[in-house]
């Protein structure tokens, strides 16, 4: 099993409300998930702009841990907090230890192939640079190299992992939906390979593969655009 350091801030989210509070809040389908499961989402502002990626673990029955990046948990927390009006719900950070699993049990997140594990005491077996090129290869956006406020979700491909279309109203779902069902973006997240002739608008990530090849992430104008 190899096992990479993942940098995270986690907010807490329980209570009588929490499930009801969160479904109306966050970009995935929290009523699907039984305890144990988790699934990706987005919290994102009434214009469909990104505020974070998540993973929305629901721990126990009115218990969901939600899983962001480090800079981004203090406004998490305080956007929910925020947000929360007289939802019967505690909204709290914690703290914990966490790596990226490839193999074994774990957190499902959004990475594909690997979990989260916390609190394990796993001793990291890959190195920061050859997750880096996993991710790469595997397409994952990440916050401040891909994803930014200024990112439409669809352009990153997060409305096809992130986003369910079948849920009630969140903030940002009417611009969502409607660019799903009527438009389309004029740029996409691609994997590339640098030496190619790509016609690449903006490249966010690269790493060197063991054969000196060079991958990257970046982000390619569709036909028509």
């Amino acid at each position: 099993m190899d096992v990479a350091q993942r940098p995270r801030a986690f907010v807490r989210v329980a209570g009588a409300d929490a499930r009801d509070y969160l479904q109306r809040m966050v970009s995935n389908d929290v009523d699907a998930l039984a305890v144990g499961d988790s699934c990706p989402a987005l919290l994102l502002t009434a214009k469909a702009r990104l505020i974070a990626p998540l993973v929305v673990w629901r721990r126990g029955e009115d218990d969901y841990l939600l899983l962001t990046e480090p800079e981004l948990g203090e406004p998490v927390l305080a956007h929910l907090t925020r947000m929360r009006l007289r939802a019967s719900c505690e909204i709290a950070p914690e703290a914990h230890e966490t790596v990226l699993a490839f193999g074994g049990d774990g957190i499902a997140t959004d990475f594909p192939g690997a979990v989260e594990v916390l609190d394990a005491g796993l001793e990291p077996t890959l190195s920061a640079d050859e997750l880096e090129l996993r991710r790469i290869e595997a397409g994952v956006p990440r916050w401040g190299h891909e994803l930014d406020d200024r990112v439409l979700p669809a352009e990153a491909g997060l409305d096809e992992t992130h986003i369910s279309f079948s849920k009630g109203c969140y903030p940002g779902q009417e611009p969502i939906a409607r660019l799903h069902y009527r438009g389309h973006v004029n740029r996409k997240l691609q994997v590339v390979e640098l030496d190619d002739e790509t016609s690449v608008e903006r490249v966010t990530s690269s790493a060197r593969r063991p054969d000196g090849s060079v991958v990257a992430l970046a982000y390619v104008r569709t036909k028509g655009a």
